[in-house]
């Protein structure tokens, strides 16, 4: 991998990983498209999300401040655990469970079996219409004040789905919002928030496993990538709040079938290895 794919990467990175177009199928699919022709891998997968979820930790400082210092304060007795947001910091903990058991069972499975293109074009388009039904059906009625545990640990299940490339964190966590009668901006607010802890963990962990562990990366072009998604990053999940609190997922949907099924020919025609 050269500079130019490690930066190219990168902006792919900060574009896709807000959407519920999956971050992780665009980079296998974009690696095997470069002159290079090869699989990013899991690990480059990981760092480069350090990127965009640090854009997360400043977009929300305020929010994830207020949150983290209520949690603090509740559990040393100062105020109620039913204040909101020290709810919102113990939901936020029991929502980051199930993917990081299950991230840690499937990591052999995760950086070999996940990645093949023939299960991330059968991702894309499965569930773009799991989100096409959860949008068109989903009462849209609950806010995030109304999250409840049960609620909270089924968000954790999607999140832990996006495990597999083509899923997309935030595609699988506002598809079960949504179908649990979240609004479209308060089910993409807590699957941003809910992504901090997993994303951190994941990429720190890949980041100390890669000194070892060399991949098709160096450390250096890994850094380039992931302060390119930082900056894009940022720019996308503003830009994205704004669009899905007036708009329908439609657009996404459209995309994410149109996406998987040329993958689907690309494939079957041998234009691109699985």
């Amino acid at each position: 991998m050269n500079w130019f794919e490690a930066a190219f990467l990168g902006l792919i990175q900060g574009l896709t990983e807000f959407l519920p177009i999956s971050s992780s199928a665009h980079l296998r699919i974009v690696g095997e498209l470069l002159p290079n022709a090869q699989d990013p891998g899991a690990a480059f997968t990981a760092i480069t999300q350090l990127g965009t979820e640090t854009a997360v930790v400043v977009f929300f400082w305020r929010d994830i401040v207020r949150i983290i210092g209520a949690w603090f304060r509740a559990i040393t007795g100062k105020i109620p655990h039913s204040d909101p947001d020290a709810k919102m910091g113990w939901l936020i903990i029991v929502g980051s469970l199930p993917i990081a058991i299950l991230g840690l069972l499937l990591e052999d499975y995760i950086d070999s079996n996940f990645r093949s293109l023939w299960i991330v074009a059968t991702m894309l388009v499965l569930f773009g219409l799991f989100l096409a039904i959860a949008d068109h059906y989903g009462k849209q009625e609950r806010t995030l004040d109304k999250l409840t545990v049960k609620h909270g640990v089924f968000y954790g299940l999607a999140q832990a789905m996006a495990l597999i490339p083509g899923v997309s964190r935030s595609g699988g966590t506002i598809t079960a919002g949504l179908l649990m009668g979240y609004t479209r901006e308060a089910a993409a607010r807590y699957s941003f928030l809910l992504a901090i802890p997993a994303v951190y963990a994941s990429g720190l962990y890949k980041l100390a496993k890669s000194f070892s562990e060399p991949g098709v990366y160096s450390l250096a072009q890994t850094g380039l990538a992931t302060a390119i998604a930082f900056v894009v990053g940022f720019l996308i999940v503003g830009w994205f709040l704004k669009y899905v609190s007036t708009h329908s997922y439609r657009l996404f949907v459209w995309y994410r079938i149109l996406l998987g099924l040329g993958l689907f020919v690309f494939l079957s025609l041998g234009m691109i290895s699985a």
